[in-house]
């Protein structure tokens, strides 16, 4: 991020004698999570959801702008699909919708415009807010959130070191992409973008087991059962965890990444958009529709 501002700053005197101009489009894709059920690498075998949003982008230079943008999807990982027998053992799952608000700055290789290049490697920073909710269901096949439950004992007065997570948290988007100029209106754009988040909590998983026993008295039997789901399993050794056992990996926080293809008009300005159509949409048989 820093060495993108540095760019942004180096760039600045050359702004005032630019094109300006804008972007507004739709991107679809795919998404997945990396974090404490999913973690033996970035690009998982298993998870993949489809994801949507609308980017907004204004350019002060053509090789340096501003962008905005607004996405949804689905992230979902469950320890049966684990290679680590441990984690198979564990058998949590997690389901969250996400809902992302992001900003930051974008940087094109090459001046892509009008009458310039027709195509750009880029590269992009930011930070962003997202909503997320994770939730599970049980073995009668309810749909339980699963914040409430105090999985680890978070905002139980026995563990006064854990606080209730939050439902809307940061995270720092970065990634790149190749952008394309077709014709003079459209601009298609294919990026993989990576989200690192500034919570642990994306999957409900993150530091070691409380006392069952205590976790049922204060919030139900449901919430022991689904802080820890390994006696679910026919090869259950008929043994729950300890106090303090190992439930995640507080060190690492999590991970949201999305891939996909943004296809966004291109325009000079908001003030001139009847005549920006006329002047560079195509014609229809051969007359301009006014």
């Amino acid at each position: 991020m820093k060495r993108l501002l540095l760019a942004a700053l180096l760039l600045t005197p050359l702004m005032g004698f630019a094109q300006r101009h804008h972007e507004i489009g739709l991107m679809g894709g795919v998404s997945n999570y990396y974090g404490d059920l999913q973690d033996e690498k970035m690009f998982s075998d298993y998870n993949y959801h489809a994801m949507g949003g609308i980017v907004y982008k204004y350019y002060l230079h053509p090789r340096v702008g501003i962008r905005f943008g607004v996405a949804y999807t689905q992230l979902s990982a469950a320890d049966s699909l684990s290679a680590v027998p441990v984690k198979r053992a564990r058998n949590l799952n997690f389901t969250t919708d996400l809902i992302e608000f992001h900003g930051g700055l974008e940087l094109n290789l090459f001046a892509v415009d009008v009458d310039r290049m027709k195509f750009s490697p880029y590269i992009f920073g930011g930070v962003a807010l997202f909503y997320s909710n994770p939730y599970t269901n049980n073995l009668a096949g309810e749909k339980v959130f699963l914040r409430p439950l105090s999985t680890e004992g978070q905002g139980l007065p026995q563990y006064p070191d854990r606080k209730e997570y939050n439902l809307v948290n940061v995270s720092f988007p970065f990634g790149g992409g190749l952008k394309f100029f077709v014709g003079k209106t459209l601009m298609i754009t294919t990026e993989l973008g990576f989200r690192y988040c500034a919570t642990d909590y994306l999957d409900d998983v993150s530091k070691s087991y409380v006392n069952l026993d205590t976790l049922a008295s204060m919030r139900g039997r449901m919430a022991a059962d689904l802080a820890y789901r390994g006696d679910e399993l026919g090869s259950w050794d008929g043994k729950y965890p300890d106090y303090k056992f190992q439930r995640g990996d507080s060190k690492n926080y999590d991970w949201y990444w999305f891939g996909g293809i943004n296809v966004a008009i291109y325009f000079d300005a908001f003030g001139n958009l009847r005549d920006y159509w006329q002047t560079h949409c195509p014609t229809v048989f051969g007359k301009r529709r006014d």
